[in-house]
């Protein structure tokens, strides 16, 4: 009896340090535009995982994997469920309530776009979600991200907009507050797959960490990189600008895991419940 105790209690002293590991702790968000990091346990190689039929990041801490799954900001709160290796492996997205903000643009056009301009979106679109649909083998050079920018938060993830009084997508990411001609720097390593200038989002770079972890700059005043170029942590992609719909120079950043835009925070220490 004393040894099935001592064997129950080591269980359970394990199975705690794992769910306080590292990680866990940095990145386990788990509401709409968060993160759920889903244990896989132990194995000779990446287990194979996948959420809502795409392809979901794995990294290994310890002796066990994790997988990293982004959680897009339209899933409803309660169970759900990753698959890897034959299984399918349950976590629960809680509930998160986002603030709202209203913006009016003097450029009309911004909020209603004529036929020209909605055919021009449709195919930029296009383009972009391809890009963020990437999923390429290596795994991301950190985990912990550096602030491309250093500057105040003038908008926060998740915020439901008003243009003019008329609701648009929630902001997909995080906006800086930050004067135009601010080097922005790439918050991980990783290779540029996508560069244009877009009707909303202005001069815009796409950068590749790994494994469907996304980074995505826009509103720039110049772009510094060229597609395919892999850049080291911390090199510049480009100078802050106003290009796009946008009210003023600021540094607009997404972070996308598993074609699933997510709040940047979570990877800067910064995420507000």
């Amino acid at each position: 009896m004393p040894r099935f105790f001592c064997t129950l209690l080591l269980l359970c002293l394990t199975l705690n340090a794992h769910a306080d590991s590292y990680i866990t702790r940095l990145l386990n968000k788990p509401v709409p535009g968060g993160v759920a990091v889903v244990d896989l346990g132990a194995a000779a190689q990446a287990p194979k995982a996948s959420y809502q039929g795409k392809p979901v990041l794995v990294v290994k801490e310890q002796e066990n994997w994790l997988a990293i799954v982004g959680i897009p900001l339209t899933v409803q709160p309660g169970n759900h469920q990753i698959t890897a290796g034959g299984r399918n492996l349950p976590f629960i997205v809680g509930f998160k309530k986002y603030p709202e903000q209203r913006i009016t643009l003097k450029n009309k056009s911004q909020v209603n776009p004529d036929q020209a301009q909605l055919k021009r979106i449709e195919g930029e679109l296009a383009v972009q979600l391809k890009a963020y649909r990437t999923f390429s083998p290596n795994l991301p050079s950190n985990l912990l991200l550096d602030k491309p920018v250093n500057g105040p938060l003038s908008s926060k993830f998740g915020v439901r907009r008003f243009f003019n009084g008329e609701e648009r997508n929630p902001h997909a990411g995080l906006d800086f507050a930050v004067p135009a001609g601010t080097p922005i720097k790439t918050p991980a390593g990783g290779k540029v797959i996508l560069v244009g200038n877009y009707f909303f989002n202005g001069n815009t770079v796409f950068v590749d960490h790994g494994q469907g972890f996304i980074s995505m700059f826009c509103h720039m005043s110049k772009i510094d990189v060229k597609p395919g170029q892999q850049l080291a942590r911390g090199a510049v992609v480009g100078k802050v600008g106003a290009t796009g719909r946008a009210t003023g120079p600021h540094m607009h950043w997404n972070v996308s895991l598993n074609d699933a835009r997510v709040d940047p925070a979570i990877f800067i220490g910064a995420f507000q419940p």
